[in-house]
């Protein structure tokens, strides 16, 4: 196998902690962040739980030193935060000294500013003329703009795969020699936008979430960012960069089944882990814990499940989700559960799986309910979005 492409640098913020340690600390004590929504005005306040960083948007702006007057969205607040704090992991303090790209994720996007004209829309002109924060791309050009690149900077949005897809197109860029170094991940941000749209659907979840459990209800939604930075080997060596992990392997594929819903028989999901370990030039039984795209719904999980006993098969390695934690960060889940896939490397454990009681009855599948001390060396992570688009990486250690 191939060493894959360096991490060098990794910055998040979630409910469960405004940085790698703070992160790192709740999943060891077992801390979620699961609570009632605080910062949003929704009638729904009450009826769900979601994964709330319970830091306002006026904090966030001091944090990052803005003027009071400015445009960011919630989303690139914290995408700014997240990718400025990768950026000091790595030791960079000149962003534009090598060939450097950000590539961002969102799919609220700057939602959370857009629906603060919802009732006005149909009678002022002005504002149906220009809308600024709304599109996808705005965040990733605020926090490119905060952070001082220069360079590329491309934006994905797939979804609920979105970071996994924007990582794996870093890797290839630096691949094929095109850049030096890119800031890979994905932000995304609570509002009523996206609260309303997922309780349509009928999958949210007015408990803490249960992944992989017989009587789950749903997912509890979450907003989070992070960002890795990966560096080429020639840049790694030239700068004497201290590497976090590799990134080894990763794959994508759509199963093409539905607009919301994966395949029963987990296709899509089953390719992303089969093209994944190609990639890396792995065979199943040599990686030693999944990070689950795990959402607590009824078809993830049992879709998921089933993907894995294809690859699997009967030595099914360890395995939990951390959304449990965090809630489903959307569009970031990719980025903060690939940091976690690295502090599990660099940790040498398999973090528990919350809340789970009942083992599924479709298949002897049961992930770690517990912090699990293991000698880890090759950890892969799943991260599955609507529209069929299904993705997965594998991180290897340093």
């Amino acid at each position: 196998m191939s060493k894959g492409v360096a991490i060098t640098g990794m910055g998040i913020v979630s409910s469960i902690g405004l940085s790698v340690e703070e992160n790192l600390q709740s999943l060891v004590s077992k801390r979620n962040g699961i609570s009632r929504i605080e910062n949003v005005e929704t009638v729904h306040r009450d009826a769900i739980k979601v994964g709330e960083i319970k830091k306002s948007n006026d904090e966030l702006i001091a944090q990052l030193n803005l003027p009071e007057f400015n445009n960011f969205t919630r989303t690139a607040l914290l995408g700014a935060v997240a990718a400025q704090q990768g950026l000091e992991n790595a030791g960079i303090s000149d962003i534009n000294a090598f060939r450097t790209g950000l590539i961002s994720s969102t799919s609220v996007g700057g939602m959370d500013k857009t629906e603060n004209y919802f009732y006005e829309y149909f009678q002022n002109e002005s504002i149906q003329k220009y809308i600024p924060s709304h599109d996808a791309g705005d965040s990733s050009e605020k926090i490119a703009d905060y952070l001082g690149l220069k360079g590329f900077v491309s934006t994905i949005s797939t979804a609920c795969s979105s970071a996994a897809n924007a990582i794996m197109l870093g890797a290839k860029l630096i691949k094929s020699g095109r850049l030096d170094r890119v800031i890979v991940g994905g932000t995304d941000a609570l509002c009523k936008f996206t609260i309303n749209g997922f309780n349509t659907l009928m999958i949210l979840s007015d408990t803490d979430c249960q992944p992989f459990d017989n009587e789950r209800k749903g997912l509890n939604l979450g907003e989070a960012a992070a960002y890795l930075v990966l560096e080429s080997d020639e840049l790694v060596e030239k700068e004497q960069k201290k590497v976090l992990a590799y990134l080894a392997g990763y794959g994508n594929a759509n199963d093409a089944f539905h607009q919301t819903a994966s395949s029963e028989t987990g296709e899509g999901a089953f390719l992303a882990m089969q093209k994944a370990l190609s990639v890396a030039g792995l065979v199943a039984n040599q990686i030693d814990y999944i990070n689950v795209h795990g959402t607590a719904t009824p078809n993830n999980d049992l879709s998921e499940g089933r993907a894995m006993v294809r690859v699997f098969g009967e030595a099914t390695p360890d395995f939990s989700s951390t959304k449990a934690f965090t809630g489903h960060t959307l569009a970031a889940a990719a980025a903060i559960e690939s940091v976690y896939s690295i502090l599990a490397l660099q940790e040498n454990v398999v973090f528990a799986n919350l809340n789970f009681k009942t083992p599924m009855a479709e298949f002897d599948l049961i992930p770690q309910t517990e912090n699990k001390s293991k000698e880890l060396n090759h950890v892969l992570s799943n991260s599955f979005g609507f529209g069929g688009n299904c993705s997965t990486l594998i991180f290897s250690k340093a």
